[in-house]
């Protein structure tokens, strides 16, 4: 069996190659029609030209007065062919015949035909007008013009006809064909080597990729932006946004029609703006905006070494950062559980050698202070705080604070119902967990001497939720407080992936998102104040 090629049509031509055939046709029509249209006018010119000539150079011989004194001589013909032939040649025309009024010719540039009479119409100069015409005579087909001549009494007393041939003209006609022909060639070729150029600059873009396949990418691309939940913003040299996704205007919190904005328009933090316009690449960036947490990836664009732009793709850290919260807290309590455990394994040991050595009262007396002290602090938190998310971070708070050795505090006026649908546990945690972790770091650091202490109020009254961590640290300057909820701000140095500075910023993230609001004081230490809208359940 022999296998055929596959046909190539039409349809699987580049988009290079189909412009370019397009082009071709497009400018041979061009100029196929300016060829045409020029051979017409250059046509009607030259008949328009032969036209005018002939007539004036009958009216000229029907006005010359040797003709008029030539008719009345018995041989007309004898001085009237000498002139008229002379009149010929000087002008160029193919006959100049002088006849009678009936017809009869005196001139004719082939003398036997002189005595014959005239092929041609007569009738309008024999009533005295002057008029043109193409007709076939002795000579051929030729334009002429036929002139009467006036004796006494405006008589028509002959007649003059001048005519040049019809192969004259069309010889003439071909002379300046050539040169329009030449023009015609010579502007295809420029317009079919201009083509050749703009196909080639066109193969080299499009990659020689046919239309059909332009129109399958392309919907494929819209299909792609539409559906990824990952946001991709294309950001031009000029810092203005050549593309947005659906994605990329849900993470930023946008709506409406970005492409053409300028980056400063779109209300981004200032760091995200930076990033957006980074001549260097970025790789998973952490950048909060007020509703979220954004992994921002940049790359500069570049074509021939020159910068486009920048493509920056965005992943949605504000669930992943909830639960590496959660997970903290996680590992928070299972480290304050160990240590209770190590704590608890010595104090038995105590006890238990207590006894050994015939101590059992204050074996009983000792064992009995350390479960009044834990359970009066379980007691406090569970009457205080019906939330259990809530209660079980502020014990293991405690109890992590303890082992650091910070006293934490909770007011007695604390005192908060179960979450209502309005706020999430999680939020919460975030909030307050890292308000309390802020604190304990700043007790230890800024100690001075003195026993470190954080003081704990959460109350919730009046459709309101009351937050207030106080240390004992070295507290704030006002010129600190401004950047404290920036993202990337810490007084330690950054350890990990996301690095410090990130807590507080999650913290006035998720007050923002509430619509609550967030102060920073001073009293021994920092004192922050959360106020969130509140609806117990």
């Amino acid at each position: 069996m022999s296998s055929k090629p596959p046909r190539v049509g039409l349809r699987r031509w580049s988009l290079a190659r189909q412009l370019l055939a397009l082009q071709v046709v497009v400018v041979a029509a061009l100029v196929g029609t300016g060829f045409l249209l020029a051979y017409l006018d250059a046509s009607s010119a030259t008949r328009a030209r032969a036209t005018d000539q002939v007539t004036s150079v009958a009216q000229t011989v029907a006005d010359a007065p040797n003709v008029l004194a030539a008719l009345s001589t018995p041989e007309p013909s004898g001085v009237l062919q000498p002139f008229a032939e002379r009149v010929r040649v000087d002008t160029r025309v193919d006959f100049v015949t002088i006849m009678s009024p009936t017809g009869i010719r005196f001139t004719h540039p082939n003398p036997a035909l002189i005595g014959q009479h005239f092929l041609g119409n007569t009738a309008e100069a024999l009533r005295g007008k002057v008029f043109t015409e193409t007709y076939t005579g002795s000579l051929g087909p030729s334009v002429r013009a036929v002139v009467p001549v006036f004796g006494p009494g405006s008589k028509v007393v002959a007649l003059v006809a001048a005519g040049i041939t019809v192969d004259v003209l069309s010889s003439e006609l071909r002379d300046r064909l050539w040169t329009l022909a030449t023009v015609a060639v010579a502007v295809l070729a420029i317009g079919v080597g201009g083509s050749l150029l703009v196909s080639a600059r066109l193969k080299r873009q499009t990659h020689g990729v046919a239309p059909a396949e332009l129109s399958t990418l392309f919907s494929y691309h819209e299909a792609v932006l539409h559906a990824v939940r990952e946001g991709l913003v294309l950001v031009g040299k000029d810092g203005r946004i050549v593309l947005c996704n659906d994605g990329g205007r849900e993470l930023l919190g946008v709506e409406g029609e970005v492409v053409g904005k300028p980056i400063d328009d779109l209300g981004l933090p200032e760091s995200l703006e930076a990033a957006f316009t980074s001549t260097e690449p970025v790789t998973d960036e952490i950048h909060l905006t007020d509703t979220r947490v954004l992994v921002v990836s940049t790359a500069p664009v570049r074509s021939a070494d020159r910068a486009m732009g920048t493509v920056v793709t965005l992943r949605d850290h504000t669930d992943m950062q909830a639960l590496t919260g959660e997970l903290d807290s996680a590992r928070g309590f299972a480290e304050s559980l160990r240590s209770q455990a190590h704590e608890a394994a010595n104090r038995l040991h105590t006890i238990v050698s207590l006894v050994e050595i015939g101590r059992p009262e204050q074996a009983v007396e000792f064992a009995t202070a350390e479960l009044e002290l834990a359970q009066r602090l379980t007691d406090q938190v569970v009457g205080a705080v019906a939330e259990p998310v809530l209660a079980a971070l502020l014990l293991g708070k405690a109890a992590e604070a303890a082992e650091r050795g910070v006293e934490l505090t909770i007011t007695p006026d604390t005192a908060i119902g179960e979450v209502d649908a309005g706020i999430a546990p999680r939020d919460l945690v975030t909030v307050l967990g890292n308000l309390i972790d802020n604190g304990v770091d700043a007790a230890i650091d800024g100690s001075a001497g003195r026993r470190p202490g954080v003081v704990v109020t959460a109350r919730a009254d009046a459709g309101e939720l009351f937050l207030r961590v106080a240390d004992t640290g070295a507290g704030l300057d006002d010129a600190t407080v401004s950047e404290v909820f920036r993202r990337g701000w810490s007084t330690k140095p950054a350890d990990g992936l996301v690095g410090r500075g990130l807590g507080l910023a999650l913290v006035g993230q998720a007050v923002r998102r509430y619509g609550g609001t967030i102060e920073v004081t001073r009293d021994i230490g920092a004192v922050f104040t959360v106020r969130l809208p509140w609806h117990a359940r």
